[in-house]
């Protein structure tokens, strides 16, 4: 689960994401499982959340002062979850800036594949393709932009190793159906492969 609220910082972030994330947290436990967290562009919110990771936009600090950042929180010993194991994650809008990615970031998220569903989109759509050929480079690539049951399918077979949804879930009349038809088609194309 990605938190991100562009519209708030500091500490109505964190009071905006902690209960989120103890209720993603409770869900998962409750069925047996466990959710990670990401949060958007704030290290001291992922490290205040106990996150599992960090997703850095053009607006956030680049991916190789972050890990010197977590490195700092493990030998400060606050230990609440050491900052190495937080993933950092870039934003990406090319299949070039996947090849590009820095050594400090653990994945890419590629956007948008198609049209989004959560905003207006001016710009280029990347398409399945594109997946494909980011798929090829070292880091795995999280697929974003106008995924749906009917493109999951074919956009985890280009290897994505995962995708990342907004309106199809929280546009949906129905998220919690909407979020079992993603799976399932995330399921189907995993038992093709």
């Amino acid at each position: 689960m990605q938190i991100r609220e562009r519209d708030l910082e500091g500490a109505a972030l964190l009071a905006y994401a902690e209960p989120i994330a103890r209720a993603a947290r409770r869900a998962a436990e409750r069925r047996g499982g466990r959710v990670e967290i990401i949060v958007n562009r704030r290290i001291d919110i992922a490290l205040a959340l106990g996150a599992d990771g960090v997703q850095l936009g053009f607006d956030a600090v680049d991916p190789k002062t972050a890990r010197r950042l977590l490195a700092f929180e493990v030998a400060s010993g606050s230990g609440r979850v050491p900052g190495s194991t937080i993933r950092i994650g870039i934003s990406t809008h090319h299949p070039d800036e996947v090849r590009a990615a820095p050594p400090e970031a653990d994945y890419a998220q590629l956007a948008p594949i198609a049209r989004p569903l959560s905003k207006a989109h001016e710009g280029p759509l990347l398409g399945v393709q594109a997946v494909a050929e980011a798929s090829r480079y070292r880091i795995p690539v999280i697929a974003q932009g106008g995924i749906t049951p009917a493109n999951a399918g074919a956009i985890a077979a280009a290897g994505a190793a995962g995708i990342a949804v907004t309106g199809a879930i929280l546009s949906a009349p129905d998220p919690a159906r909407a979020t079992r038809a993603l799976r399932a088609a995330l399921a189907s194309a995993q038992a093709r492969s």
